[in-house]
């Protein structure tokens, strides 16, 4: 699953530093980290009950969502239950944060260093087998340096040990999910019966378990689902642009916004991606992390609301203004 620890973590320690209690109800395939952090912040010292873990079905969870002891609400998860969630706090009139999905652009232009931007989109697009909101999924490089950056890439991607996750040679293990699986293959095989070029990858090995193998998509159209879906495995889909302006138009194309990179050398080309780029961060030279000391948080369809540094703390708190004569 999508780091089923530090997904909590991240909401849940700016929320109780700042005073305020946490109920969870967690991913229903990850019962013993959910009970795993039910009582970890009593053991870090906080209050007695101010962190709780409810091992509920999602049908209860609007019940406890317009409980009027719960203030708040915030979700990580899928766009559809993003909007469920919403719909229900915004009807109680309660402050919301949702971190959705995203299909973030990685974007490489010719001062680029591209021996460390193709080794950094490896491991971009591979972290966590592919199970990454903030993963760089879509690859849109320059014209001028598009046969030499794809063919690093490629060759980087086709070269992964696919296996065991327990065996330190693999670089790439199983998905969580023989449903999550499948559904990587299906925009694989619509991309490729639409006339999609494939680089390397798009079989199944056969392996016990929920696999796809490293694969890199070009030649994509509008007509394919994978343009606009999020690819929630390690399927990388690559764009040759001709300048600037259609690499933004490719990058903003989609409706999500979570995050984006952005490899040049040029300062004053990256302030112009910087001002441009419909995304809740950018990242210049490097791939996108959740640091703890930094907002995280997307606009458009991944969300609304920051979770992590001072900004976070902040969403789950009420402003009180305060005027004396």
């Amino acid at each position: 699953w999508n780091y089923p620890l530090w997904q909590v973590i991240r909401f849940a320690a700016p929320a109780l530093m700042a005073g305020n209690t946490g109920l969870l109800k967690h991913a229903s395939n990850v019962p013993q980290s959910a009970i795993y952090l039910d009582g970890l912040f009593e053991k870090g010292g906080f209050p007695a009950g101010s962190f709780r873990t409810l091992l509920i079905g999602s049908a209860e969870v609007a019940a406890v969502i317009e409980d009027p002891r719960v203030k708040a609400v915030t979700l990580t998860g899928s766009e559809p239950a993003g909007r469920s969630v919403a719909a229900i706090a915004g009807d109680k009139l309660k402050k919301a944060v949702l971190e959705l999905g995203g299909s973030d652009p990685f974007i490489v232009l010719p001062s680029a260093d591209l021996d460390a931007a193709a080794t950094v989109a490896v491991k971009a697009r591979i972290s966590n087998n592919g199970q990454s909101c903030i993963a760089g999924k879509r690859f849109i490089v320059h014209t001028d340096i598009y046969d030499e950056f794809v063919a690093k890439f490629v060759a980087k991607m086709g070269a992964l040990v696919v296996g065991d996750p327990m065996d330190e040679a693999t670089d790439v293990g199983p998905l969580a999910t023989r449903s999550g699986r499948d559904e990587v293959a299906e925009l694989v095989t619509d991309a490729v019966d639409k006339g999609a070029e494939v680089l390397t990858g798009a079989t199944v090995p056969e392996l016990p378990g929920w696999y796809y193998s490293p694969t890199v998509l070009a030649g994509l159209t509008d007509d394919m689902r994978i343009v606009m879906e999020e690819t929630f495995g390690p399927v990388a889909s690559v764009y040759r642009v001709a300048d600037r302006n259609e690499a933004v138009r490719v990058a903003n194309q989609t409706t999500f916004g979570l995050s984006s990179a952005v490899w040049s050398r040029d300062e004053a080309e990256q302030q112009w991606f910087i001002d441009r780029l419909e995304a809740g961060a950018v990242f210049i030279n490097g791939m996108t992390v959740s640091y703890p000391e930094l907002p995280f948080g997307g606009i458009k369809d991944s969300g609304y609301g920051r979770e992590l540094a001072a900004a976070g703390i902040q969403e789950f708190c009420n402003l009180k203004t305060i005027w004396k004569a």
